[in-house]
């Protein structure tokens, strides 16, 4: 059986406000920042400095930094990432990870011979393909 309803029963026809946008509390987010900054200056002391480059060796503390950061960014209504976490995250990468720069690699180009061989390989199978394809075109006429 049916009940009698109107259209009107199943809607909401009270007004409704917009949702206020949160504004990002800056200076909470720098203070808590800072928190996830020293908790990872404290469990990096537990780390060799000559570990710090090997990301096997710091990755566990590294993820709870970024995630404290992205954490502390949303509790406080700010987007994460945002300019102010960006700057601390990068004085702490100065601080901890300046010198795990790896020597750049010097690319050379190979010497003529084998530049000249690599050259002209894909040049003769482009002609030997071109010619294999008139000769069976032509053949095609023959046989036709």
């Amino acid at each position: 059986m049916m009940s009698k309803s109107s259209a009107t029963d199943s809607f909401n026809l009270e007004p409704t406000f917009p949702s206020q946008r949160r504004i990002c509390n800056e200076s909470r987010l720098q203070w808590e920042v800072e928190v996830c900054g020293e908790n990872f200056t404290r469990d990096m002391a537990h780390i060799d400095s000559q570990y710090w480059c090997n990301l096997t060796h710091i990755i566990r503390e590294y993820h709870l930094f970024t995630s404290c950061t992205e954490e502390k960014s949303l509790v406080v209504n700010c987007y994460w990432p945002n300019p102010l976490v960006e700057g601390y995250m990068i004085r702490v990468h100065k601080h901890f990870f300046s010198n795990c720069t790896v020597e750049q690699v010097v690319w050379l180009d190979p010497p003529d011979d084998t530049l000249t061989v690599l050259i002209l390989i894909p040049v003769f199978l482009t002609l030997a393909m071109i010619a294999l394809v008139v000769w069976c075109s032509k053949r095609s006429d023959l046989l036709a």
